[in-house]
């Protein structure tokens, strides 16, 4: 089946974002030692404050099992820190430790600042446009079953 020009297009422009998302990806993890997912998860747990591994994980858009992989790195690192609910033994939650807050409040942002400053110039309603027409291809693609963690990562896939 022959794809239409358009279709090409959008292809074309998709690959160009996933390259600049890598490229930024890469330039965030030399920059602070961490990878996009670990920031995402790290400024979850700072803006969620303490916190279960699923609502990190809904909080990220991430499996379970890839927030504890990261949750697991970040406490390596000794920027978390876990401990067994009181109440419930069975339940598992994460806070920042002192290093964690330094850390999370000094981290560059997860796009390029260029795209941060010239979104943040267009009026409300060309954001909402540009949002839902990103969520549209997202659910073309079925990308919105997929975990966000993969295209965002540098490295190996366990980081």
């Amino acid at each position: 089946m022959m794809q239409s020009a358009q279709s090409l297009q959008v292809v074309k422009a998709i690959r160009k974002i996933v390259r600049a998302i890598d490229l930024r990806s890469k330039e965030v993890s030399r920059l602070t030692g961490l990878t996009i997912p670990q920031i995402v998860v790290l400024q979850g747990v700072r803006d969620l404050g303490e916190v279960t591994t699923k609502a990190l994980s809904d909080n990220a858009d991430l499996s379970s099992a890839t927030v504890v992989t990261i949750l697991d790195k970040l406490e390596e690192k000794g920027l978390i820190e876990r401990y067994r609910s009181v109440s419930d033994r069975r339940i598992v939650h994460a806070k920042l430790t002192g290093r964690g807050r330094e850390i999370s409040s000094n981290l560059p942002g997860l796009l390029h600042e260029e795209f941060e400053r010239k979104f943040a110039g267009l009026d409300a309603g060309d954001r909402d446009q540009l949002v839902i027409a990103i969520e549209q291809i997202a659910e073309m693609m079925n990308a919105h079953k997929l975990d966000a963690a993969p295209i965002l990562m540098t490295g190996k896939a366990s980081d």
